[in-house]
């Protein structure tokens, strides 16, 4: 059986800025989730496994990984919780923690947001190739990719906003 860490409960609210205590595990949240049936924790059990302050089996879980903090879940929930948030910290707190369950997910963001820092905005042909460098997945949609292209979803070269400097600095902020 797994050791209660109050520390982990603290820190969960801390990072996520919700009060989670407030959950009575309606279900509304799950029931409101597009994602929930792919997940392997559903909305409310993460915030129970928070609430019980269950560090280890919290951040071993993919579904922080697979929300995609659409809010559904929180427009659902009878008493207001940012579950969102809440899984922002979960994954916030994996990170630190060195033991990531979705490295693919986790890899796939860090290449968005490196986009963001470098031209002010996504450049979608960049990010998908190089996640696919990473992953080592070359071919697996590559019929995707073309349609997109010929559909000029994709633009060969990026975009920059007029103020880079400015995102710049937020990354510098954020650490």
């Amino acid at each position: 059986m797994e050791k209660i860490d109050p520390n982990f409960i603290r820190e969960v609210t801390r990072r996520s800025g919700t009060l989670h205590s407030r959950c009575y595990n309606c279900l509304a949240c799950t029931s409101g989730c597009q994602f929930a049936h792919i997940m392997d924790r559903k909305p409310h059990e993460m915030i129970r496994l928070a609430q019980l302050g269950l560090k280890n089996e919290a951040l071993s879980a993919s579904a922080p990984w697979l929300c995609v903090g659409c809010n559904t879940c929180s427009m659902e929930c009878p008493n207001g919780i940012n579950i969102p948030a809440v899984m922002d910290a979960m994954r916030e707190l994996a990170i630190i923690r060195g033991k990531i369950p979705e490295p693919d997910i986790y890899n796939f963001h860090k290449e968005i947001l490196g986009s963001v820092k470098r031209y002010g905005r996504t450049h979608k042909l960049e990010i998908m190739m190089r996640y696919k460098l990473v992953t080592r997945d070359f071919f697996s949609d590559m019929d995707l990719g073309l349609r997109m292209l010929s559909r000029r979803k994709l633009h060969i070269l990026p975009s920059r906003i007029r103020h880079l400097r400015d995102i710049r600095t937020l990354f510098k902020k954020a650490g």
